[in-house]
């Protein structure tokens, strides 16, 4: 298999954007789904899955993989997108999403998806989870990272910040918690509901090193995963700054597009733009 390492930014500019198609076609076949959240993370995953993290398809529970864990479960149909991608299982699984006997629940069922390290979907728990996987590497002296992707509605949980302080105690610099930050949550806009500013300094208040950066530059969150990756005694959080719904116009930064699936003259446009990506 070629090296990863070797993945251009321009052909992962192309798998975030297949991802993003994907996704759109998998909430519209089931008439359920998030598409505001899981457009927005697309070049996130496309990233960590195509280029950053050290998995094998072959062997979804290798001890020695990198893990992740999708705190903001409701954005699945993303993940189960690059899972399949990657060849973690048949890309003919993916229009059965969340049908009751699929493997592809509506939110990650590590006991159903081959790939899946950690069930989540209650929002607010899995940062600890993460910190879990990443405290247990250091008592193993094992040499994986730990990433967990959560989102900004859900940094309103008081579990998060209960999280955060633990990491910090035990100096989990193997852990990486990446924000997507696109400022628009279930009911409406973040700076609404719950203003999260000064984020960056709240984070760091509790330990952390902070980064802030454009999620939907793929060279910008490459160049925030070695910055991570190289840090020492602190865990890393990545704020990346992102769009809802992002790619498909309508969608943008629209808070009713949080869960709600397209019909098809939506669906049909919104392929449309999504095709048209150069």
């Amino acid at each position: 298999m070629k090296d990863l390492n070797e993945v251009s930014t321009k052909k992962l500019y192309e798998i975030a954007n297949e991802i993003r198609k994907i996704a759109l076609k998998m909430i519209y076949t089931a008439g359920a789904g998030h598409p505001g959240g899981s457009l927005s993370i697309a070049e996130i995953i496309a990233v960590l899955y195509f280029r950053e993290m050290r998995i094998d398809p072959k062997n979804p529970k290798w001890e020695e993989r990198d893990r992740l864990v999708l705190s903001k479960g409701h954005a699945a149909p993303a993940l189960y997108a690059a899972l399949a991608m990657r060849g973690f299982f048949e890309e003919k699984y993916l229009m059965t999403f969340d049908s009751i006997d699929s493997i592809l629940q509506g939110h990650p069922d590590m006991t159903k998806t081959p790939g899946v390290d950690m069930s989540t979907g209650s929002l607010g728990q899995g940062l600890s989870a993460g910190i879990g996987m990443a405290l247990g590497a250091k008592l193993l002296n094992k040499d994986f990272k730990t990433y967990v992707i959560l989102g900004d509605g859900e940094c309103e949980e008081g579990q998060v910040w209960e999280a955060a302080m633990s990491a910090s105690k035990y100096k989990l610099d193997n852990l990486i918690a990446i924000i997507d930050y696109n400022n628009v949550q279930l009911v409406g806009n973040i700076l609404d509901v719950m203003p999260l500013e000064p984020f960056s300094q709240k984070w760091e208040s509790f330990g952390w090193n902070s980064i802030i950066i454009d999620g939907h530059d793929v060279e910008s969150i490459i160049h925030a995963l070695e910055l991570a990756k190289k840090s020492c005694g602190k865990p890393t959080v990545i704020i990346a700054r992102t769009i809802k719904g992002k790619g498909v116009s309508f969608m943008e930064g629209k808070y009713q597009w949080h869960s709600k699936a397209p019909n098809s003259e939506e669906f049909e446009l919104a392929m449309s733009e999504l095709e048209s990506f150069k």
